[in-house]
């Protein structure tokens, strides 16, 4: 879609969905406004727009997108840019994104059971918190080891579907 075709977009319409799963990815705990301008960003066809552009579509302050992108940027949901010669930041969501952010949390999960196993201990593994500790590390031991294989099948079908729909990685 070009540019003029993205403009032709019912705007009304695309805020209503931006709004929309913002509240669902707020209501899983991300911060609101976080949402809002990650979710705007997923809909702009390049997946880049200036903070700007952002408080334009959204119709907020520029210091609320301010917060927004340094939030988002810390927990790698975002990337920013400038153009050689500019003095304006673009933030960008990756193609990828989801399947990045899984491998993450993989890894983040599996930095905690070494934390978690020492509660166990703690706790002891036949006291009714320390099994419930126990299943915990085993759940996220399951994850770690079915992750890879999950992963790989995803980069498959990703590949199966960029084929069908004729683009290119």
């Amino acid at each position: 879609m070009s540019e003029a075709q993205e403009q032709e977009r019912d705007q009304a319409a695309v805020l209503k969905f931006i709004e929309r799963f913002a509240g669902h990815l707020a209501d899983a705990g991300m911060q609101r406004m976080a949402a809002r301008v990650f979710v705007a960003l997923l809909c702009a066809d390049n997946g880049r727009l200036s903070a700007t552009d952002m408080a334009e579509q959204l119709q907020v302050s520029p210091a609320a997108i301010s917060g927004a992108v340094r939030y988002l940027g810390q927990v790698d949901m975002i990337e920013r840019e400038r153009e050689p010669g500019s003095r304006r930041d673009y933030y960008v969501v990756q193609d990828n994104l989801w399947y990045e952010m899984i491998t993450r949390r993989d890894q983040v999960m599996h930095r905690w059971q070494a934390t978690i196993r020492d509660g166990v201990e703690v706790l002891g593994d036949e006291t009714p918190a320390g099994l419930r500790w126990k299943e915990t590390v085993e759940f996220f031991e399951y994850l770690h080891e079915e992750m890879p294989l999950l992963m790989d099948r995803w980069r498959q079908r990703r590949a199966e579907l960029h084929r069908k729909w004729g683009l290119t990685d």
